[in-house]
């Protein structure tokens, strides 16, 4: 037990992802914005009568759920920051707050295309002008948590880019999960907001009411193609399914590099942050003798490997 309690003193931090307190506060100020929003668009909804109104306050709801996931997701990234029980720190959390609003983002879409077939077959009598000052007021607010939650990871990683010989293979896309979650839940609303807008106007001067909920079912696709795309990235991560990752060949490379008799026994490499990799590797070698530390220290010159364990296979 003596063990355990050293080495939570004195082990290295093994959270390798700096938490990105911009991103947190933006989409805690989309999250609040978007609240504010569905409170006048259901009590408003309520006082005027309007279904239509009530129906985009509810559709905000859903949003609202999904900022607030993601805003939790950096909370708890950075209170078990340095918590011992994470073994590579708590980027995962993000990853998972991210997934989680993939998920959700399907039922998004899901609702979007069985309401708008419904509408098809049982249209409405639409109150254009109101509908339309809704859809205008959605995509404002809309627009400004875009803008609010556009990525910026672009920024944050140029410093840490290593120009050495193996970042040829590099290709930026270390994106942040969770904050691209909240991102394209915003980006569906404002997609709705101006489909909406569209198919409204068209209805309103030439009478073709069908185009209303066909651009319903438009947008209800490409929310779904944008859900599936961010699962499938997430999961990856969650998984651990990075050896199809070119930095598999680079460490390869690098291995051979050092000594064309080195033979990779095992070789594990996984995410521990965003564009961050921890490796874990067996050799053996017949002939001549290998200084394991060398070796680390020739890996480590890739700034993307953050944690590299090797062991010799006698």
């Amino acid at each position: 037990m003596n063990t355990l309690k050293t080495l939570k003193t004195n082990s290295p931090s093994h959270n390798f992802d700096s938490s990105n307190p911009i991103a947190k506060k933006n989409v805690f100020y989309a999250t609040l914005l978007t609240f504010v929003t569905m409170l006048v668009e259901i009590f408003g909804g309520l006082y005027y009568n309007s279904m239509a109104l009530l129906a985009d306050g509810w559709h905000m709801s859903s949003h609202v759920l999904a900022l607030g996931m993601a805003y939790l997701a950096y909370v708890m990234a950075n209170k078990y920051a340095n918590d011992f029980r994470f073994n590579f720190g708590t980027y995962k959390i993000e990853v998972l707050g991210g997934y989680t609003s993939a998920i959700s983002l399907l039922a998004v879409a899901f609702f979007m295309a069985y309401h708008s077939v419904e509408r098809i077959f049982n249209p409405v009598e639409i109150r254009y002008k109101e509908a339309i000052a809704i859809a205008i007021l959605g995509l404002i607010v809309n627009l400004i948590c875009a803008w609010l939650l556009k990525d910026d990871n672009h920024h944050h990683d140029h410093h840490h880019h290593d120009h050495h010989h193996h970042d040829h293979h590099h290709h930026d896309h270390h994106h942040d999960m969770n904050l691209k979650a909240a991102y394209l839940h915003v980006l569906a609303d404002a997609l709705t907001s101006i489909l909406a807008i569209v198919a409204l106007v068209c209805a309103m001067l030439w009478k073709v009411t069908w185009l209303d909920p066909v651009m319903g079912i438009v947008g209800s696709i490409l929310v779904f193609i944008w859900a599936i795309g961010l699962i499938k990235q997430s999961a990856k991560i969650l998984l651990d399914a990075e050896m199809d990752d070119p930095i598999v060949e680079e460490v390869i490379e690098s291995i051979n590099d050092i000594d064309k008799n080195i033979q990779i026994n095992d070789l594990h490499i996984w995410k521990v942050g965003k564009g961050k990799y921890s490796c874990i590797l067996s050799i053996s070698v017949e002939e001549n003798e290998i200084n394991i530390n060398e070796i680390k220290k020739h890996l480590a010159k890739d700034k993307k490997l953050v944690h590299i364990t090797i062991e010799q296979v006698i």
